[in-house]
């Protein structure tokens, strides 16, 4: 049997590679591949797997020509360079490691509230230039100050304890901590609102996604705390940069420490020249530390895939063997697809997640199809959540998951998912099942049976049962240009509540939606994604 092969394109540590030789992979190692898509996409038809850091970008013309290819190793938790959807229609796996560099990026935000509050950047270029500027560097101590953290999962708490060590009152927001798990970490929990009011510094610890981009906008920012201290080592994009540039040019911010930008390498930047600025290039997660945990790490994940088939820590597959996959491939879908439906319909805070599983699924490996509700649910609004970490991160935020089983359905199928959500506003539910062709439907919402493929469009829509809605609704989307693929409706009584559940050939904007909600019939319309 031919031994599998990795190419590392990437600066990988001598025993990363050691781990690959030691469990019969060969390695062929060029670390400055990645600088050179044209070579990397000539040879990479070659290897089975693919061993990156932050440099090597794989892109669909990268995988187009990777006809061997089977995994991709991120020795870090960001996949933003490698194209995820193009990968996984391919059937590679894509592996990142989500925590070895947790530790490394809650210190270096520690580190850049010290100097910014001590500046000391500023006071060692003055000091070394030969001044002695003693009263010009006047800092703040961090002792008995109110640190506002956005976002407390695993990096923020880490940050949290660190703070609580440093004797600092620590508030949170995040919509995602229970009151319990924040009594455990020693912090209070509030609103966005109040941790604005209250805080003397502010660090980001949340990743970017449409509901957290521009989080501190300029109306937010306006709405600090005079005097405020702002600290990124996040992720780009999660500050409005030129508002917070005008808010330091007018007093209003202290300072701001960034190690991450909007557009990155920053060659420029709003914030760069202002003197109460502090900015580092992107080094929240290097350390020597860092970097060999995350690269012996991907090593060894990528090894035991290629030998034996486990799969961990995936960002499109769940953590199942090899000989489980065939059989759970299609009900992992349906899981992932039902947890993303529910997900993207939730906009309040989640509490709970409920699945139950009936008939010949109750006896498969439901640890994964869990995992994959799970991820489908919370990806809406923690994109970096994989199969594997999925339930760490819920018990984190303190979202109870349970499963049910049943091992006689209670409806006409050999198999069926139910999915609940419990959010502080209301519970939202949907099931399905897989039929004979393989492909994922879901079969009920709110109660109401229906029947309906997953699309990667699709519009939900909430509805009283009542004439003319179904040639208004069409007739809107046809004056939007947009063409629908299949129409499922389902109502629970004649005259009574209705869902219409469509996919659609194109994305529909939210102009589109608004007017589909302004028809009478219509109580909610929401767009999904999968």
């Amino acid at each position: 049997m031919t031994a599998p092969r990795v190419l590392i394109s990437d600066a990988l540590s001598p025993a990363a590679v050691e781990i690959f030789k030691t469990r019969g992979v060969e390695v062929d190692f060029q670390p400055d591949l990645g600088k050179d898509r044209d070579r990397l996409a000539e040879i990479i038809g070659q290897y089975d797997g693919l061993a990156i850091r932050s440099a090597t970008k794989v892109t669909p013309k990268i995988l187009e020509r990777a006809e061997r290819l089977k995994v991709i190793g991120r020795a870090g938790i960001g996949v933003d360079n490698v194209d995820v959807p193009a990968a996984t229609a391919r059937g590679v796996i894509v592996m990142n490691t989500p925590f070895g560099n947790s530790i490394t990026t809650a210190e270096h935000a520690i580190a850049m509230m010290f100097a910014l509050a001590r500046q000391i950047p500023q006071a060692d270029v003055s000091t070394q230039g030969g001044k002695w500027e003693k009263n010009r560097f006047m800092g703040v101590e961090i002792t008995a100050k109110t640190l506002g953290l956005i976002g407390c999962g695993n990096i923020g708490s880490i940050v949290a304890d660190r703070a609580i060590g440093l004797r600092m009152h620590v508030i949170a927001y995040d919509p995602f901590l229970s009151p319990e798990r924040a009594s455990e970490l020693g912090v209070e929990k509030v609103d966005l609102d109040e941790l604005l009011a209250r805080a003397d510094v502010i660090t980001l610890h949340t990743p970017l996604t449409d509901k957290t981009r521009n989080i501190l906008s300029a109306d937010a920012i306006a709405r600090t705390k005079p005097g405020v201290r702002i600290v990124n080592c996040a992720r780009g994009g999660l500050v409005d940069e030129a508002a917070l540039r005008a808010a330091l040019d007018s007093g209003h911010v202290a300072g701001a420490a960034f190690d991450v930008f909007t557009d990155e390498p920053a060659k420029e930047n709003p914030l760069f020249g202002h003197p109460n600025v502090v900015c580092t290039p992107h080094l929240g997660a290097a350390t020597t530390e860092a970097q060999e945990n995350v690269a012996l790490q991907v090593a060894e994940q990528m090894s035991n895939y290629l030998i034996s088939g486990a799969i961990e820590n995936a960002i499109n597959f769940p953590s199942i063997s090899a000989e489980e996959a065939p059989r759970l491939k299609p009900f992992v879908s349906l899981a992932e697809k039902l947890g993303s439906f529910l997900g993207q319909l939730t906009e309040a805070p989640i509490k709970g997640i409920r699945i139950e599983y009936e008939g010949d699924v109750a006896a498969m490996n439901t640890r994964a199809l869990t995992s994959a509700a799970v991820t489908g649910a919370l990806r809406p609004f923690l994109p970096d959540v994989n199969m594997v970490s999925a339930p760490s991160v819920a018990r984190e935020r303190g979202i109870m998951v349970e499963e049910v089983k049943r091992d006689a359905p209670s409806r006409d199928y050999d198999s069926f998912i139910r999915i609940v959500i419990d959010a502080e506003d209301m519970p939202r539910h949907a099931g399905g099942t897989v039929f004979h062709d393989g492909k994922p439907r879901v079969v009920e919402i709110r109660d109401i049976a229906i029947d309906a493929e997953f699309a990667p469009h699709m519009i939900y829509v909430r509805n009283a049962d009542k004439p003319g809605f179904i040639g208004a609704f069409g007739s809107l989307l046809g004056d939007g240009g947009v063409n629908i693929a299949t129409f499922a409706l389902g109502r629970d009584a004649p005259g009574g509540d209705a869902i219409c559940f469509v996919s659609v050939d194109q994305p529909v904007d939210n102009e589109l939606l608004a007017r589909i909600e302004a028809l009478p019939q219509v109580k909610r319309a929401r767009a999904v994604n999968f």
